[in-house]
């Protein structure tokens, strides 16, 4: 942790966007506010109004069991889209200071290291159990996927053609490779899509063995950590383009625009290469990069065009703070504190609805912790 003292808004040199949007913070709390018990929140409205509505909003709060999408496999992607947004703005900062590329760069592999041991951590490192300490985390894959797409945005300096071409090379090789290469050892009848015939979970399995989170297959594995480079580096450009051009709403426009395109090209790849977030397939890459930049769209429209912020506050306050409620969850039992602290005006409440008004409780507890972190201008920095 530690205290910024800095302001975050200081133009740049040329037209175009501060180093700093509030809409990215804003979007980031929203997205980050369904692990923070936005979803189990949903879960118990269902549970208080039941209805087809409700209920088909609880469905969207579960992750699918292989192939297809809901709204609860865009957290993740849509989490390290944003960390790509912002890293142009970043980069551009550490230029405008005179920082040497090698410092930029041991600064970028410095993050995404860390971002690996956080999510080691995070997933029992320091309970000594490495027999079966899993390696794999969500933390890791946002660091490495961040880290080789920071690092091939900053290598082809002014050039926009590799970074934008980067991004088809590998979401083909990487659909080549895995609608067409069988595991070895499986019947070759096996659809190589399948856990037991994909080369990626065989990967895993393979060579990660019991620190696997699941015994097939990893959901953050080896091999599909590569595609996720092309959610970061989609993030990137669509960082350079708003940093280029002018809050206005055209420049929304081409954002959702260019979302749409990608749900027309996902849509249409999924039918031979099925939207998949345990493999991270090229279509999955493709329709979250579509939900993504239309929410983004939204966010930029309404906050950075029409200048309507005072609403955002909520959000922000989860957004700046995103990795200490993430990792916080998991060390401080935040539960315990809603329960002692509301848990008596919860059990008032009609059965029907306590889960509910549990998870408002659980909300209420994280969100005033991280004010008052916000207040104190307390930001956990990676």
């Amino acid at each position: 942790m530690k205290k910024n003292t800095k302001t975050q808004n200081s133009p740049l040199p040329r037209e175009g966007q501060g180093l700093r949007l509030a809409s990215i913070d804003a979007l980031r709390g929203f997205d980050m506010l369904f692990i923070m018990g936005g979803a189990a929140l949903i879960a118990g409205l269902a549970q208080w109004f039941p209805c087809g509505f409700t209920e088909a909003l609880a469905e969207q709060m579960e992750h699918v069991e292989w192939n297809g999408l809901r709204h609860h496999d865009t957290i993740f992607p849509l989490f390290l889209f944003i960390a790509g947004i912002s890293f142009p703005f970043s980069l551009q900062k550490q230029i405008e200071k005179g920082k040497s590329m090698t410092s930029i760069y041991l600064k970028i592999l410095r993050r995404g290291l860390l971002l690996v041991l956080l999510g080691m951590i995070y997933g029992g490192l320091l309970k000594f159990e490495f027999a079966t300490l899993r390696f794999p985390s969500v933390l890791g894959r946002i660091g490495l996927a961040w880290m080789f797409a920071a690092f091939i945005f900053t290598a082809t300096g002014k050039k926009l053609w590799p970074k934008v071409a980067v991004v088809p090379v590998i979401l083909i090789a990487y659909w080549l490779v895995s609608a067409f290469v069988h595991a070895p050892g499986v019947d070759p009848s096996i659809d190589p899509l399948t856990r037991e015939g994909n080369i990626a979970c065989y990967i895993d399995r393979t060579l990660l063995g019991a620190h696997c989170y699941r015994p097939d297959y990893d959901p953050e594995g080896l091999l599909s950590t590569i595609p996720a480079i092309c959610t970061a580096m989609l993030g990137m450009l669509t960082g350079l383009f708003v940093q280029r051009t002018k809050p206005t709403s055209k420049t929304a426009l081409v954002l959702f625009a260019v979302g749409v395109v990608f749900a027309v090209l996902g849509a249409a790849w999924n039918i031979v290469y099925p939207i998949n977030k345990a493999l991270w397939s090229s279509s999955f890459v493709l329709a979250v990069a579509a939900y993504s930049l239309m929410m983004f769209a939204l966010f930029y429209y309404i906050i950075e065009v029409l200048g309507w912020r005072r609403w955002t506050l909520f959000f922000t306050v989860i957004g700046m703070n995103s990795i200490t409620i993430y990792l916080g969850q998991r060390f401080i039992n935040f539960s315990y504190t809603s329960e002692r602290l509301f848990g008596g005006l919860v059990n008032l409440m009609p059965e029907d609805s306590q889960k509910f008004f549990t998870q408002v409780a659980y909300i209420a507890v994280c969100w005033f912790f991280l004010y008052v972190l916000y207040k104190k201008r307390i930001f956990l920095k990676v």
